[in-house]
Parts: C-alpha cells; structure tokens; sequence
C-alpha cells in the first residue's frame, strides 16, 4: 500500500478535480456567458465569465498564454510531488495543502488544455467593489497555500522548541 500521503494526493486531489468539472459543466449547462444570480445582495453572485489569463487576468491577450500555463502547471504538479516525496509521514496537513494545490493545478489544466481559457463563476463583491470572479480551483489552490504556510510556521516552531530543548 503507498504511502499515506499519496493516498491523500489520490483521494483529494481527485476530489477537488471532480468538483471543479462538475461545478464548471452546471455552470455551461445553466448559464449564458456573462449571466449572473444574485445569491447574496451586494456579496454574493455566481456569475458565469472566462479567463483567459491567469490569477486576476494576467497574460490574457498573449499569443502564448495557453502553452506557457500548460508548462507551468505541469513543471508546479512535478515540483509538489517532489516535495510530496520527500516529505516525512507526520506532515498529513502538509499532504492535505499539497493535495489541495495540486488538484486545483490540475483542474484549471483541464480548463485550459480543451477550451484555451478557464471557467469561472464565484463572484463576490462588496457593491460594486469586485474581487475578481474564480472557481473551486482557484479556491483549493488558496486553501491549500494557507494550509501550507500554517505547516511551515508549526514545523518551523516545533523544530525551533526541539533544538531549544536539546540545548538545555
């Protein structure tokens, strides 16, 4: 049986992808571009659009935008189970951020792989004050980076308390 934390890259990284393309195929299925439904007034809309850059429409209208974001997801998902082989069996939170990463990676990639640009439908906004629209993704992608960086500073902390132990 491998690893536990490849079986945690397995199962969330599958869930996270399944959860995207099902979210995105109701969106299509549900919406025209660019239509909107209020779910929270002045907060909260699902908004279907697509995006053709990266994180706030960065590179949108570059002639090499899609093979440069195929060859970055796919250099970052080697780099995380790199990272992933490497790390020791205790680190579960650390799995469970890289899993998250690594699946949301995955499902922009299919995004960008058939259409050359991604869904996305989360639109909060404070009035007319935008964040700009995203997906689930998106947000595994920052999920996973916050749960990432809280395992650095714990590990971090917990190594600093070990050496600070062995020196007493």
């Amino acid at each position: 049986m491998p690893p536990l934390r490849y079986r945690i890259l397995a199962v969330i990284g599958a869930l996270v992808v399944g959860l995207d393309q099902w979210s995105k195929q109701v969106i299509v299925g549900s919406f025209d571009l660019y239509q909107s439904l209020t779910v929270v007034e002045n907060f909260f809309h699902i908004t279907y659009v697509r995006n053709r850059g990266a994180a706030f429409g960065m590179l949108a209208d570059s002639p090499l935008r899609v093979p440069f974001f195929i060859g970055v997801t796919l250099v970052a998902c080697g780099i995380i189970v790199g990272y992933l082989h490497r790390l020791a069996d205790d680190r579960k939170l650390a799995a469970t951020a890289l899993a998250l990463i690594f699946g949301g990676a995955i499902g922009n990639l299919i995004d960008r792989v058939s259409l050359g640009e991604v869904i996305d439908f989360i639109d909060v906004h404070w009035y007319q004050h935008h964040w700009p629209a995203f997906n689930i993704a998106d947000s595994a992608i920052c999920v996973g980076v916050g749960l990432l960086l809280l395992d650095m500073w714990r590990h971090d902390r917990k190594g600093a308390r070990e050496t600070k132990e062995e020196g007493s």
